[in-house]
């Protein structure tokens, strides 16, 4: 399913000066070749790195250049869809930054375990809790490299995301920690029972180790989720993926304003903890950014 977004930009807007790439993960995309597209000049491209390949979509908005990364498209562009536990992690992040990418905006669709995040919830997250079980999580196997995750989301990209939804009138829910479930079932209600009482607010499959991995990678990334349902348990009703597909169709686009918007006011940092948290493990024969990209 695409979502085309519609909106109008204000022509004060119009000024901009190109800064760094910046990149938009999604797993259900927009559809950048619409008519009604903001987007100029898209294509798509294949790119190879030493974890496997990854399908990304280049664009232009008002000059800035943006990769648009499909989670859950097959790297060779097919349409098939890779399920959650499946997807390569660490493909996807090496070939953002093989591209230059500084930062990252990435959607997830979850579940809620707070009754009071109704579907369509905008939820700006965070922290994270990880209960995958089988997913390759870290570039760096073959020596220690221990980033800090304090601060899991970039407070930097935090900021802009709060600033940018309050000039455009997004709601957004400041603040959520994500539970990464390993997929592709969904959860039972004692598992959501157990989740909530260790402090989790919503549940997905897809943002660990994609957070992880962009730490590692020295790249920003800002977390939003959509709540397309609540949690088994919560809800009185089976989960459908008719009711998840559903509630993104209505909310999609105000993510993918709100991230737009977003790219156009973001500037890189390259001394923020995010764009640094590898730095201190280079030595005179081993480049952290290096080992990821070559």
């Amino acid at each position: 399913m695409c979502i085309k977004v519609l909106f109008t930009i204000p022509p004060s807007f119009l000024s901009f000066s190109i800064m760094s790439s910046i990149a938009i993960i999604g797993g259900t995309g927009l559809d950048l070749r619409s008519d009604s597209s903001p987007l100029q000049h898209v294509r798509d491209e294949r790119l190879s790195t030493r974890w496997g390949d990854a399908f990304v979509t280049h664009a232009k908005y008002f000059e800035r250049e943006i990769v648009f990364l499909h989670r859950h498209a097959a790297p060779d562009g097919s349409a098939r869809r890779v399920p959650p536990h499946q997807i390569n992690y660490r493909a996807n992040i090496a070939a953002l930054k093989k591209l230059g990418v500084t930062a990252i905006l990435a959607s997830t669709a979850v579940g809620s375990l707070r009754s009071q995040w109704c579907p369509g919830t905008l939820v700006l997250l965070d922290q994270f809790l990880d209960f995958t079980t089988s997913r390759p999580k870290t570039f760096f196997d073959e020596r220690p490299v221990h980033v800090d995750v304090t601060q899991p989301y970039c407070p930097h990209l935090r900021t802009l995301l709060q600033s940018t939804s309050s000039a455009l009138n997004v709601t957004l829910e400041d603040g959520g920690t994500y539970l990464c479930a390993e997929g592709p079932r969904f959860e039972t209600p004692a598992e959501i029972r157990l989740f909530a009482g260790w402090g989790a607010d919503v549940i997905g499959m897809t943002g660990v180790p994609e957070a992880v991995l962009a730490r590692e990678a020295e790249i920003s990334y800002a977390g939003v989720s959509i709540v397309t349902n609540l949690a088994a348990g919560i809800s009185p009703q089976p989960l459908t993926q008719t009711e998840v597909l559903d509630a993104m169709k209505e909310a999609l686009p105000h993510v993918a304003h709100l991230f737009l918007e977003a790219t156009r006011h973001y500037r890189d940092d390259p001394e923020i903890l995010s764009r640094r948290a590898v730095r201190e493990f280079a030595t005179s024969d081993f480049d952290p950014s290096r080992w990821i990209t070559n």
